[in-house]
C-alpha cells in the first residue's frame, strides 16, 4: 500500500491516485483533500490551518485527528513522514509540498533526503521529484521527450551510468554545484541511473502528457 500525503503548498493537477491508497493530511494540506472530495485517514500536525467546524466533519467521516504543539521541533509534514514510516509504509507520494513559500519549498525537497529507507516522490502537476542513492539501479518511466535533470547533493556524486537518455553518463561523476546533469531526454518508455557514491536529486518534467512520471 503507498501512502500520499498532501502537504500545505501548491496543488497543481493532475492528481493521480490508486483505489487503495492511504491518504495523510499534513495539517492546511487538508484543505487540499476535502477540494478534491477525498477523505484523510489522517489528519495530522497542530491544525492551526483547520476550523473547529473542519475538525468535527473529519471526525465524524472517521478521519483519525492527531494534534501536535503549535511550538514544536518539527514541520507537519515531517510528522506525517514519521507517521506513515511508523506504519510500515515504504512507498510515500508527496502532494503539495512546493510552490507557495521558498523555505517551505527547500525544506521539503530536502526532507525527502532525511529518510533513505522509504522511496519518496513530491509530485507537484507534470513534475517530480525523487532521490537517487548510492548502490541503486533507479527506472524512470514517462515518454520518449520528457526532461530529466541530475543534480548532486550535499557532496560529489560518483560512478554515474544512465542508460536510454540523450546525453549518457558512462561512470561518470557531478560536482557540487555542476548543471551537466541538466535537461537531459528520455529516448524511450523507460531509462535507468545508477551511481556508486553520494546522493542526486533527479527531476522528471513530462511534455505534453497528463500522466505524471512514474519512479520506481
Amino acid at each position: 500500500m503507498r501512502a500520499v500525503i498532501f502537504a500545505n503548498g501548491s496543488l497543481n493537477p493532475p492528481v493521480r491516485l490508486n483505489s487503495d491508497d492511504f491518504i495523510i493530511a499534513a495539517d492546511g494540506g487538508t484543505r487540499h483533500c476535502l477540494e478534491l472530495g477525498l477523505r484523510p485517514a489522517v489528519v495530522i500536525g497542530d491544525l492551526d490551518s483547520l476550523t473547529q467546524e473542519d475538525l468535527q466533519t473529519l471526525t465524524a467521516q472517521g478521519t483519525e485527528i492527531r494534534q501536535y504543539p503549535t511550538r514544536k521541533d518539527f514541520t507537519d509534514l515531517e510528522l506525517a513522514l514519521n507517521h506513515a514510516r511508523s506504519l510500515g509504509m515504504t512507498e510515500i507520494l508527496i502532494l503539495g509540498a512546493l510552490g507557495m513559500r521558498w523555505d517551505q519549498t527547500l525544506a521539503n525537497v530536502s526532507l525527502a533526503a532525511a529518510f533513505p529507507e522509504l522511496n519518496i516522490r513530491l509530485a507537484d502537476g507534470n513534475q517530480e521529484i525523487t532521490y537517487i542513492r548510492a548502490g541503486e539501479t533507479t527506472n524512470i518511466s514517462g515518454r520518449p521527450g520528457d526532461t530529466l535533470s541530475l543534480i548532486p547533493v550535499g557532496g560529489e556524486a560518483t560512478g554515474i551510468t544512465t542508460a536510454k537518455l540523450e546525453y549518457p553518463l558512462d561512470g561518470e561523476s557531478l560536482p557540487p554545484g555542476s548543471t551537466r546533469g541538466i535537461s537531459n531526454v528520455l529516448l524511450a518508455e523507460t531509462a535507468q541511473i545508477s551511481l556508486q557514491s553520494g546522493l542526486l536529486l533527479c527531476v522528471i518534467i513530462h511534455q505534453g502528457s497528463d500522466q505524471p512520471a512514474a519512479v520506481k
